[in-house]
């Protein structure tokens, strides 16, 4: 994926002031904090539909950067900013960063224009409804720098959730709502393909795996994590058996470019364990995933492992300490979560599941890395998709755990448990989550104004009060917006 550099400015200068204009508008490119592919300084209309056409097509173009270097007449940028179909960030720069102010003369005015141009621009993308970004600062600035960083990795997930297939193994849990939602509405909006295939379809991929991978993939384990003495004694079948999975999985999952999936515990057909630990690896590689044929919470995993490939895992609130004082949430899932938010090195165990009724399943246990962090959800409310995010500290659990085989993480959501809840219950948002340390609040803004979905937060200033009210006036902004 790489972004396209555009630099506005029109003829009336002159060429000796356009080549300085493209000369001045290189050197800003190369100082930004990642690469970008330079295009030639835009000074007619006809230039400007033609490059924003180009980016729509462009499969390997991930956003569009915008800067109007001198004054660049705004009805130039109409048909362009109109046909653009691709995330725009608006640099708002100039190319000194200090003024020379005892040789400032008119040259160097009518050279250096951005704090006009950018305005001029600035309006005709308002009066049109572009969205966009705006970042404003010079390049040299690190603040600057990672606002743009930002920016592009929301670019990184909406490019990845645009062209992204799941596999669906089996339904969603019976009787569940959550997990519900509109397939098709997801593909029009977000760009996601949801397919479903059998389970046994599956399980033919996991018996093809041969014994001589199985040995390799099993070895790994070894070298990479604290393996209980059994799976190498007694009960190396099943460990050896998870490998087959992970193996009938991951082949299964490439050959049909699929980057996303789930399962279900009530759907495994001929599967002798609920996958766990194949899925907590798959997870680590980048992989979406859902538990309980939660297709949702699948894609916006994919999606932000695509934004940021660590620290991001499948999670579900499971249970409280409600200690005055001391509140904290307890979450986890079944079997299946991601050792990218792990502390320390996993342990692979086995343990009976006493749900599914299967044999015993193979996982890796773990407390995730105490830090800041966010939890978000995604959910269907019938009329659009609404993202629901609370900021959170992740901590070390208090206590040790030594009856919960199952790796888990425990936080402190902000404002505190009571607010939290309460503003996550009233906003009908999901109990599966995906929990990240890597991506935060503006990455989540970034995507979310690149999808056109609503995003509500909740932080460390939320009150209820406030909360429910911005729930009202989304209700009543997005019906208007989408029409009647």
């Amino acid at each position: 994926m790489n972004i396209w550099f555009l630099t506005g400015s029109q003829g009336l200068y002159g060429e000796d002031t356009l080549r300085q204009v493209a000369e001045q508008s290189q050197r800003i490119a190369e100082q930004l904090p990642m690469p970008v592919e330079w295009k030639p300084v835009l000074t007619d209309a006809a230039a400007i539909r033609r490059i924003m056409l180009e980016a729509n097509a462009d499969d390997s173009c991930a956003g569009v950067i915008a800067w109007m270097h001198t004054f660049s007449p705004a009805k130039m940028w109409i048909a362009g900013l109109d046909a653009l179909r691709k995330p725009l960030l608006h640099l708002h720069t100039q190319a000194n960063v200090e003024l020379p102010w005892s040789s400032i003369d008119m040259d160097f005015m009518n050279l250096n224009q951005a704090a006009h141009g950018d305005r001029e621009f600035g309006h005709i993308q308002t009066r049109l409804g572009v969205p966009r970004k705006t970042v404003a600062g010079h390049v040299s600035d690190p603040a600057v720098g990672e606002r743009i960083l930002t920016w592009l990795r929301a670019a990184k997930g909406l490019a990845e959730v645009r062209t992204l297939k799941l596999a669906r193994f089996g339904d969603n849990m019976r009787d569940v709502a959550v997990t519900e939602g509109d397939k098709v509405e997801a593909q029009l909006r977000f760009g996601v393909s949801v397919n479903t295939y059998g389970v046994n379809d599956l399980v033919e991929a996991v018996d093809a795996a041969s014994d001589a991978d199985v040995t390799a993939l099993v070895k790994e384990y070894a070298e990479l994590y604290t393996v209980a003495p059994e799976l190498l004694g007694e009960r190396n079948e099943s460990l050896r058996y998870a490998a087959r999975i992970e193996l009938g999985l991951r082949s299964f999952l490439e050959s049909g470019g699929f980057k996303a999936f789930t399962t279900n515990f009530e759907d495994l057909g001929g599967l002798r364990q609920l996958p766990g630990l194949a899925v907590q690896r798959l997870m680590a590689d980048g992989y979406g995933f859902g538990g309980e044929g939660d297709w949702k919470t699948s894609v916006l995993l994919r999606t932000l492992k695509a934004m940021e490939p660590g620290g991001t895992s499948f999670m579900e609130d499971y249970t409280y300490n409600m200690t005055p004082g001391q509140e904290l949430i307890l979450g986890a899932h079944m079997l299946e979560v991601c050792p990218s938010i792990a502390s320390g090195t996993p342990s692979c165990e086995i343990h009976p599941l006493g749900i599914g009724g299967r044999e015993d399943p193979v996982r890796l246990v773990f407390d995730a890395e105490p830090g800041p962090g966010i939890v978000v959800g995604l959910a269907d409310m019938g009329d659009r998709f609404r993202l629901v995010a609370n900021e959170i500290d992740v901590v070390t659990p208090p206590h040790p755990l030594p009856k919960l085989p199952v790796a888990r993480a425990v936080w402190s959501p902000r404002p505190n448990l009571r607010t939290s809840t309460e503003s996550w219950l009233t906003a009908g948002a999901p109990h599966h989550t995906v929990l990240s340390k890597a991506v935060g609040r503006e990455e989540l803004t970034d995507l979310a104004d690149m999808l056109a979905v609503e995003l509500v937060v909740i932080d460390a200033d939320t009150t209820t009060e406030r909360f429910a009210k911005e729930l009202r006036w989304n209700q009543a902004y997005y019906r208007l917006a989408q029409g009647f």
